[in-house]
Order: C-alpha cells, then sequence, then structure tokens
C-alpha cells in the first residue's frame, strides 16, 4: 500500500466531468481503464454545482461519477470544492471579494475570489466540507481529501478591512503588546510609533516605501491566514473520515507560502509541476522542486498536476515533443513521487484552458497524444514496485522562508537583484549535474546522515540557528549576505555574518553589489572565476583565505574563507563547481552515478533511474548490472540510452539482498 489505499504508481489527473454531457461520462470510464487510469482527482472547481443556494445540495451528478469511478477500478481524490465560491455567495456577501494593496475590491469572474480573513467564507468552506465528507464518508472510491486548490496561485493576500483586523490579532498574538511591536518593527524610524492595534494596517499603497518588518510581518501572516483556511476544513475531514489521507497540491519552490509548516499540517505532500518545454534546462528547475517535496515530510510524494504537452497560460504555449511527457514523467518517480497525474483529463471545449493539453486530447483516441497516455500508463505500471522507496541523501540544502520573504522586501535592500531560487539553482544545478543526490532542510531541520550542508543564503539568523550550524560535524557551505538580521529584521550588532561570525572566523567590512553586467574576477585554485551580481568587502580573523578578488575596487581582499569545515562565500562566483568539488570530495560524498552532460541519474532504493534529457542517444557505463523495468532486459556495461529516454534499473544486488532478508 502506498500514500493511499491505491497500490503502486498513481497515474491519471483532473477530472471535470460536469463540463461534459452525462452520455460523455461512460466513454471517460471506460478510456480511463483501457489507459491503467487508478485515481482521477474530482470536483475541483464544483462548489456552484454542489451548492447552487445556500444550504441546498446537489450531489446526485456527482454520486453518479464516483459510482462510474469505482466501477472502472479508478480510485477519487475528492476535492471538498472550496476552491472558488460560487456567485450567489459574493453577491450576497461581497465583502468576501478580495482587496488589492491599492484599495480596489476585485469581482467574481476568475478563480480564487475569496479573502482568506474572510469569517464568512470560512463559514461556507466549513459547511460544504462537512457536507462532502458526510456524503461520501463510506464511498468505496473515496482515497483521498483534495482541500481547495493551489492555494495563494491568485489570491495570497488580501487588504480589507477583515484582514486588516485578522492582522492586527496575529500581531497581537506574536508580539504581545503595541510596545513588542514598535520594537520589533524599528517604528522610530519615519515617525511610525503606534499607541494601539487599531492603528495597524496592512501594508497597503503608500507615498513611499512601507517598513520591510511591517511587510515581513505581513508575508508570515498572509502564509498563516491561508493555512488556517485549510487547517478549518481538515479538521471537518478528520473528524467524519479520520482515516482518509488529506492533502492540497502545492506550486513548486512559491514565495508565498511556508511549505515546511504546511506540510507539517496535511497528511501527503503534492504537487502541481510546469516545466517549460522551451527551456533546455527546465529539467534542472523542476528537479529541484520535486527534491523540496520529497524533503517536505521526508517521504514519498505526488506529483498531483502536470502538463501532457502544452500549457495555456505562459505568452508562448510551446507543446511538450514526442518523449518528453513521458520523461518529465519519469523523472518525478526519480526523484520520490508516487504518482504521476496530470491536469486534465478530457481536454476543455471552452474556458480559459481550452488550450491547456490533456491526457484525451482533443482530437480524440487518434491523437498522438492519446498514444501517449497510453504508452505512459503502461510503464507506470512496469514500475509499480518502486513506490514506496526511499531516496538517500548526503548533502542537504538549508532553505528558510523567513530569510527567503526578507531578502526580498521591496526598496530596502543593497541589491534587489539577489534572488533566493536563482541562488538555490546556483548550487544544486552543479549537484544535479554530477549526479549527487540532494535533500532540502528547514532551519533547525534535522542534519543527521548527511555530510555536506549548504545554506545559499541565510539573511535572517538566529542565535539557535548558529549553534545548530556549528554542532553539525560534517563540512559546511555558507553563501553570501547571511547573517545580516535576526527575526525582525534588525541587523545584528557588529554587522554580518551576526551569530555565525565565531563559526566562520570572518566579518563583513561591506556589501559590494555590482552593477548589472559588470563581473568581478577571482583567484581561485590559481585559475580566475568571475563572480557576478553580488560582492563583499571580507575582514578575516581566524579563517583561511581561498580565494581574492583581482581587479576593480577589491583587489586583493578576501573573497572566500574557510575555517576547519565551514567555507563561506562572499561572492556570487559564475560556476559554484570548483568549490563544490572540494567539498564533496572532503567530506567523501559518492555520486549516484557518473553520466555525460544531459543526463540525469538518481536513485530510488534499489532503483538506478537513468534520464536522458538531451534530443540525442548517449552511452552510460554501468557501473552495476541491472534490469531495466521498462523493457525487461538484462543490463551491464556500456549502455546506450536514446534521446528523451530513460532506464530504470532495478540493480542486481538489490535482488541478493531480497533473498538474504527472505532467508532470515
Amino acid at each position: 500500500m502506498g500514500l493511499t489505499r491505491v497500490s503502486g504508481l498513481l497515474f491519471g489527473g483532473d477530472y471535470n466531468p460536469e463540463q461534459w454531457p452525462e452520455h460523455v461520462w461512460d466513454e471517460d470510464v471506460r478510456l480511463m481503464a483501457e489507459a491503467g487510469v487508478n485515481m482521477a482527482t474530482v470536483a475541483v472547481f464544483s462548489w456552484s454545482r454542489l451548492e447552487p443556494r445556500p444550504g441546498e445540495y446537489d450531489f446526485g451528478w456527482l454520486d453518479r461519477v464516483m459510482d462510474l469511478l469505482h466501477a472502472n477500478g479508478v480510485a477519487a481524490d475528492l476535492a471538498t470544492a472550496t476552491a472558488t465560491p460560487p456567485p450567489w455567495l459574493v453577491r450576497e456577501h461581497p465583502e468576501v471579494l478580495p482587496v488589492d494593496a491599492a484599495g480596489t475590491r476585485l469581482d467574481f469572474g476568475s478563480r480564487q475570489s475569496y479573502c482568506p480573513s474572510s469569517p464568512v467564507f470560512h463559514a461556507a468552506t466549513v459547511r460544504l466540507a462537512r457536507a462532502m465528507a458526510e456524503r461520501y464518508r463510506d464511498h468505496p472510491a473515496l482515497a483521498m481529501w483534495h482541500i481547495s486548490n493551489e492555494y495563494a496561485d491568485h489570491t495570497l493576500e488580501c487588504f480589507c478591512e477583515e484582514s486588516a483586523g485578522h492582522f492586527r490579532r496575529w500581531l497581537r498574538e506574536r508580539h504581545g503588546s503595541i510596545d513588542g511591536l514598535n520594537a520589533a518593527w524599528g517604528t522610530s524610524c519615519w515617525g511610525q510609533h503606534y499607541t494601539a492595534f487599531d492603528q495597524v494596517n496592512p501594508p497597503r499603497k503608500a507615498p513611499g516605501p512601507v517598513n520591510p518588518a511591517q511587510v515581513l510581518d505581513w508575508r508570515r501572516f498572509c502564509s498563516d491566514a491561508l493555512l488556517e483556511c485549510f487547517e478549518l476544513e481538515k479538521a471537518v475531514l478528520r473528524e467524519v473520515t479520520p482515516d482518509v489521507p488529506v492533502t492540497t497540491n502545492f506550486m513548486s519552490v512559491l514565495h508565498g507560502l511556508d511549505y515546511w509548516k504546511w506540510a507539517g499540517a496535511e497528511d501527503v505532500v503534492s504537487d502541481d509541476a510546469y516545466p517549460d518545454p522551451a527551456d533546455p534546462t527546465s529539467h534542472v528547475t523542476v528537479a529541484l522542486s520535486y527534491d523540496l517535496m520529497r524533503s517536505l515530510r521526508r517521504q514519498p510524494w505526488i506529483l498531483l498536476e502536470q502538463a501532457s504537452s502544452a500549457v495555456s497560460w505562459r505568452e508562448v504555449n510551446v507543446p511538450k515533443p514526442p518523449g518528453m511527457m513521458r520523461l518529465h514523467s519519469l523523472q518525478a518517480v526519480a526523484h520520490g513521487a508516487d504518482g504521476a497525474m496530470f491536469f486534465q483529463w478530457r481536454q476543455a471545449k471552452y474556458g480559459p484552458e481550452k488550450f491547456h493539453s490533456a491526457l484525451l486530447p482533443h482530437g480524440g483516441t487518434a491523437s498522438r497524444g492519446w498514444r501517449d497516455t497510453l504508452a505512459l500508463g503502461a510503464d507506470l505500471r512496469r514500475l509499480a514496485e518502486v513506490a514506496g522507496t526511499p531516496t538517500e541523501a548526503h548533502v542537504a540544502l538549508v532553505l528558510d522562508w523567513d530569510s527567503w520573504w526578507g531578502l526580498e522586501a521591496p526598496e530596502s535592500m543593497p541589491s534587489n537583484r539577489l534572488r533566493l531560487k536563482e541562488l538555490l539553482q546556483a548550487w544544486y544545478g552543479p549537484l544535479h549535474a554530477s549526479g549527487v543526490a540532494v535533500d532540502l532542510v528547514p532551519p533547525l531541520g534535522d542534519l543527521s546522515g548527511y555530510r555536506v550542508v549548504i545554506a545559499p543564503n541565510l539573511y535572517m539568523c538566529t542565535e539557535e540557528q548558529a549553534a545548530w550550524l556549528e554542532a553539525f560535524p560534517g563540512h559546511l557551505v555558507v553563501g553570501p549576505f547571511s547573517g545580516v538580521v535576526d527575526p525582525d529584521d534588525q541587523v545584528h550588532e557588529g554587522g554580518a555574518p551576526g551569530p555565525l561570525r565565531g563559526l566562520l572566523g570572518m566579518t563583513v567590512d561591506e556589501f559590494w553589489p555590482l552593477p548589472d553586467g559588470t563581473l568581478q574576477q577571482l583567484r581561485l585554485g590559481g585559475r580566475a572565476v568571475p563572480a557576478r551580481t553580488w560582492a563583499e568587502w571580507l575582514r578575516v580573523e581566524d579563517a583561511e583565505v581561498l580565494a581574492r578578488y583581482e581587479g576593480g575596487d577589491l583587489d586583493g581582499q578576501a573573497a572566500i574563507t574557510r575555517r576547519g569545515r565551514a567555507t563561506y562565500l562572499g561572492c556570487l562566483p559564475e560556476d559554484v563547481t570548483p568549490v563544490l568539488r572540494e567539498v564533496l570530495a572532503a567530506a567523501g560524498v559518492e555520486l549516484v552515478a557518473t553520466v555525460p552532460e544531459g543526463v540525469e541519474a538518481t536513485r530510488r532504493g534499489d532503483y538506478l533511474f537513468l534520464l536522458n534529457h538531451t534530443k540525442d542517444p548517449v552511452k552510460v557505463d554501468l557501473a552495476e548490472p541491472g534490469t531495466d523495468l521498462l523493457t525487461g532486459r538484462d543490463l551491464n556495461g556500456l549502455t546506450e540510452i536514446p534521446g528523451r529516454d530513460a532506464l530504470v534499473l532495478r540493480l542486481a544486488s538489490s535482488g541478493t539482498r531480497r533473498t538474504n532478508e527472505g532467508e532470515r
């Protein structure tokens, strides 16, 4: 048994039968069975159909859909249908609609048209969630609850008076008193001193830059306010159906929501991922998000949405060429997913997503897309034994949402060119290319089992976090602009790196952001390496200098230092591979496999995934023999992988271990 009661790997997608005449439903489930679909996500945007008038429910059509799915061996990821309120709710209660930072109330006509703090919206969602749970609690198709949909996709924040009151209550709980808030926000600057909480508003549009500490707390509040929406529905589902797992679909590495906190509130992590077929490096970007999903609960997860081909929301929506749909799905499984599902099952005839691809395209069963759907379903059945297997990593990347929110505060930083996703990718890219397995960890997370920990940026750092890193016995790498402020966004006494100073053996004398188009050379390992975007004038106290700047105003100053096993980069080298290679070697980190450029190597338990993201065939020298689950071939030594193709090897040594375990 996997994450749900469905065995093996999940395959299917969002199913919107309400968009089609009922006679089409029989064809849908017949084709689902033919394709090997074993789960469908239903009722995501069905609130207005399920509750056409306040307290009046129409479940008959959904009953028939659930029965049809079950009769054809398809489980339901059943949504609570609360992603978009119905027209009657927002017309009877216009205060439910969200307000933007300029004070404009946004109208109905898209999705997520709600204020996250609205008590009217809360009550309505809880009422519907209870009705859904009580209706389907014993239905044999029910395998998982799906609360709302893609929180913060359209509505992350609302600036209305209801939200303002909620924000003030949140601030009172966080800071205790108005004096505590004034101290935390540094309100003596620019005459912002408050004498009562009712004077505090959200960071609405103002004549000039808004207090960055206020913006930081607002970011925290918005994440928490939406999480409260999720928790309200989850409490009802847990009460009525305690044994049914609960999820909500994440949106990869999303700035707006602290997914460490969110993942702790759900049973199963699920993600929506849409790598751009036009970007030849998109598989690296999406691999990072997949590793985050696996790391959030340190268990397998579900890819709940992806595109079979083109999406409908980019300026140019490029389709996936032959082989890419399959390869992207296998990549998710390689990074710990126990399901590869899609948006959506049948391609829509109307609406904003009518040109978004689907498992069953407009062209029907005669289309290339349908042939790809049949082939992928067969492949996922062949890989069923992979479900539930773990991924072991010895390298961890630190990701902290507080630091992210603080780092990217508008109009208050030395440079707005420091973007956390880019800092993460600067390290993740070379690790991915080198075949090194990577986890992500939150500040104060469990570091046991890791040999290398990399913090690309810890703009915000506490004494507790510094002690956590100092206690780590392995090799540590800390990126620039770290240890700058405390949790209230106030600069540490003595400047950066604040509480990390003793660990790193240096201080930052001055930040030295680089203008656009400017490079700063440094000498590293006997060769010149360019740095971009950022540099720092370091004052070395008790550390070895690994690299110095060459030329310019920083000529001769330390750029990269090391104290014991802790390395600090005061700049952004265009390629961190030289630093990374040395640290990995010193830590004894082994590669998953040695592969040519463009080939991705990952491992889940006894299964080795080799994914060729290039258009051309490549040859890989297998260090260990194995059986390719996709073809049944026994492989060893030099092996060719066609373009946009993959091998999934059950390694030969795993058979020996299984036999020995059976004998015991």
